[in-house]
């Protein structure tokens, strides 16, 4: 079984951001693989752990490969960092057709991805390289099984106010949800074989993508970035942990009336 994990680095959910010259920035903010992506790693190796002969394919596509390291030393077997400044401005669509140019060079049986991105927040990739492949898809993943012969997929999806039960022929395309598994940390042993193991390097024009971009291969672009305005009615509150709950028991008795 060949199963492709498609992961991307993000900004720690608990980094302060600031808007400068139109892009995100972080100064001194760690990046991290984004958490949805980490259950659909972890699904590969739980897959790969009753079917030893499995190989987990990592792709990322972006300016850094360290997530791919951190992939490698979760349990994925080979990474492919598809990496060009041509696309470094691709939103969701973008980034799915250039990577459904990378996935067609392999053979596959499943591609996991994460059920959204944490800084973009669209959802959009996942489903949209489905469409660009041609196979089904299954959003929002809560539970796995598969058939004796590894040919058919039952998952179990997340809807509003309860879940729905699929069964799907493979090759198949999954985003996975919170609640899938538990992702591990980790071992020494997976971070120490993970500096062993090389990454593959994809450009634009390996993918022979490059008379796309020239042509004005966009799907969309983003015309301004901007922090949420600040509510004016927002207190903040200052000091010691007791000093900040004693203002705020006054706030809410002597201003919202609400205690």
């Amino acid at each position: 079984m060949k199963i492709i994990v498609c992961v991307k680095q993000t900004l720690d959910t608990a980094a302060k951001v600031e808007i400068k010259d139109g892009s995100v920035h972080a100064p001194g903010a760690a990046r991290i693989m984004n958490p949805y992506d980490e259950f659909a790693v972890e699904e590969a190796k739980l897959i790969k752990d009753r079917h030893p002969e499995t190989e987990i394919l990592a792709i990322s596509i972006g300016p850094n490969a360290e997530v791919l390291k951190s992939a490698l030393a979760m349990g994925a077997d080979r990474a492919l960092h598809l990496c060009d400044p041509l696309f470094d401005s691709l939103e969701g669509l973008g980034i799915a057709h250039v990577l459904s140019k990378a996935i067609e060079r392999e053979s596959y049986d499943l591609i996991l991805c994460g059920r959204q991105a944490v800084d973009w927040d669209r959802a959009q990739a996942g489903p949209a390289l489905a469409v660009f492949l041609g196979i089904p898809c299954v959003s929002v993943v809560t539970r796995l099984e598969f058939s004796e012969d590894y040919k058919r997929a039952t998952a179990t999806r997340q809807i509003e106010g309860g879940s729905e039960i699929l069964e799907c022929p493979l090759p198949l395309l999954l985003t996975c949800q919170k609640g899938l598994n538990l992702p591990r940390l980790p071992s020494l042993k997976g971070i120490m074989a993970a500096k062993k193991k090389t990454v593959e390097v994809l450009t634009a024009a390996d993918l022979q993508l490059a008379s796309d971009f020239s042509q004005g291969f966009h799907f969309a672009s983003a015309a301004e970035l901007a922090l949420p305005p600040a509510h004016e009615s927002a207190h903040m509150v200052q000091g010691e942990a007791a000093d900040q709950a004693r203002e705020l028991v006054a706030l809410l008795r002597n201003k919202e009336k609400v205690v």
